[in-house]
C-alpha cells in the first residue's frame, strides 16, 4: 500500500502522523511511503531522516492526497485537507466528529474511509489511541492551569503549591480517567490541594487507593460539583463520553460563581467541552475571560510538547496502521473489533453510532459497511 503523510496545518501543531521510525516499520512490511517535506520538522525530523529511511519526499499535501491509498494524521482534517479526500481514499487519524458537523459532513460526503484514533477500543475496554495523548494533556493542563493562575496571565496571583506559611491553590478535576489521573499526579506533585470528582465507584476506588491522603477522592454529585468548583482556583474538566459529545458539567451560573481569576482547563474541548462557556482556543491565543474567570480551552494540548506526544502516539497507532496496510481496511476490521470500533464514516455513511445520534445521521452497521 502506498501510505502518505502530509504536514500538519492546524494551528501550532508540530506533530506529524508517522515518525522516520514508524515509516521504517511499513517499508520494512513491503509498503511505499510519501511523506510531504518539513512534515517532520516540528519534531526534529528532517526530510534527509525520512529518505534516510526509504520514504519519499514529496513538495505538497496535494501530493500526499492524491497518491496515497491511506493518509495517515495526527489532527482531524481542515476544510482544506478534506476537499482533497477521494472516494475509498483511508484516513487514518484523531477525528472527534460528534461536536463538528462540518468535518463530518465533508467526510460523508468524500466517500473516504475515516477511522478515528479516539474510538478504537482494547480488550479491557479501553482506548488505547486516545490514552498517550490523554496522558500528556492531563499532565499539561496542570502545567497551563498555574500559568494562567499567574496575575500577569490575567489569574489569582496564585501559586499552585504556595509556600510555608500560605495556603496552596485549590485544584478540583472533574473525571477521574486518564486525563484526570495524569492532572491529579501533576497537581498532587505540585503540592496543590486536589480534589477529584467521579461518579465510578471502581474508578472512586482506585484513585483514592492511590493517593491516599494526597487527594480527595469524592463522588460527583451536583451540590459536591458546585461546592468545589466554587472553592477552587483551578478546575480541570477532564470528562469523556467516547466518540460523544462531552456533557456540559459546569453552567455560565456556576462559573459566575467562582472566585474571581480562577483558572478553568477544558480538556474535554476536542469533544465540545464540559463547561457550558468553553470555546476552542489555540496555542497563539490560548486563553480568554468570561466574567472574571480565566478559561483555557486549546484544541491540541499535546501539539505543544510535539516530540513527546508524536513519539507516545505512534507508540501506540502503528500495530493497527501496518494492519490496515497489510491487510486492506476491510480485512484488518474484520480481523480485529477493535479496530472495527475506530471506524467512524465509510463510503458515504456514518458508522459509529455516537456521531450519528448527535448529528442526526443515519447509523449504517459495520456490516453494511463492509458490504458496501
Amino acid at each position: 500500500m502506498l501510505v502518505g503523510v502530509p504536514k500538519e496545518i492546524k494551528n501550532h501543531e508540530y506533530r506529524v502522523g508517522l515518525t522516520p521510525e514508524s515509516v521504517g516499520e511499513l517499508i520494512a512490511h513491503g509498503h511505499q511511503v510519501i511523506v510531504e517535506t518539513q512534515a517532520g520538522a516540528g519534531i526534529g525530523a528532517e526530510d534527509a531522516h525520512y529518505t534516510a529511511i526509504g520514504a519519499e519526499v514529496v513538495a505538497d499535501a496535494d501530493a500526499v492526497f492524491a497518491r496515497a491509498a491511506m493518509v495517515v494524521k495526527v489532527k482531524e482534517p481542515l476544510a482544506v485537507e478534506r476537499a482533497k479526500l477521494r472516494p475509498g481514499q483511508i484516513l487514518y487519524t484523531y477525528l472527534h466528529l460528534a461536536p463538528d458537523p462540518e468535518q463530518t459532513k465533508d467526510l460523508v460526503e468524500s466517500g473516504a474511509i475515516c477511522i478515528a484514533y479516539e474510538t478504537v477500543t482494547d480488550a479491557a475496554g479501553g482506548l488505547p489511541l486516545l490514552k498517550p495523548m490523554s496522558q500528556v494533556a492531563g499532565r499539561m493542563s496542570v502545567q497551563a492551569g498555574a500559568a494562567a493562575l499567574e496575575k500577569a496571565h490575567g489569574g489569582r496571583g496564585v501559586l499552585l503549591g504556595g509556600v510555608p506559611g500560605v495556603a496552596p491553590a485549590k485544584v478540583t478535576i472533574i473525571g477521574g480517567g486518564v486525563v484526570g489521573f495524569n492532572a491529579a499526579q501533576m497537581a498532587v506533585g505540585m503540592q496543590a490541594d486536589v480534589t477529584i470528582l467521579d461518579r465510578s465507584p471502581t474508578t472512586l476506588d482506585r484513585l483514592s487507593n492511590h493517593f491516599g491522603a494526597s487527594a480527595k477522592v469524592v463522588f460527583s454529585t451536583r451540590a459536591a460539583l458546585e461546592a468545589a468548583v466554587k472553592a477552587s482556583d483551578l478546575v480541570i474538566g477532564a470528562v469523556l463520553i467516547p466518540g460523544a459529545a462531552a456533557p456540559k458539567l459546569v453552567d455560565r451560573a456556576l462559573i459566575d460563581d467562582m472566585k474571581p481569576g480562577a483558572v478553568v482547563v477544558d480538556v474535554a474541548i476536542d469533544q465540545g467541552g464540559c463547561f457550558e462557556t468553553s470555546k476552542a482556543t489555540t496555542h497563539a491565543d490560548p486563553t480568554y475571560l468570561v466574567g472574571d474567570v480565566v478559561h483555557y480551552c486549546v484544541a491540541n494540548m499535546p501539539g505543544g510538547v510535539a516530540r513527546t506526544s508524536t513519539y507516545a502516539l505512534n507508540n501506540a497507532t502503528l500495530p493497527h496502521a501496518v494492519a490496515i496496510a497489510n491487510k486492506g481496511w476491510k480485512q484488518a476490521i474484520t480481523d480485529d473489533k477493535h479496530l472495527a470500533d475506530g471506524l467512524n464514516v465509510a463510503n458515504g455513511h456514518v458508522t459509529y453510532a455516537a456521531v450519528a445520534k448527535d448529528l442526526g445521521y443515519p447509523l449504517v452497521s459495520l456490516e453494511d459497511a463492509l458490504a458496501s
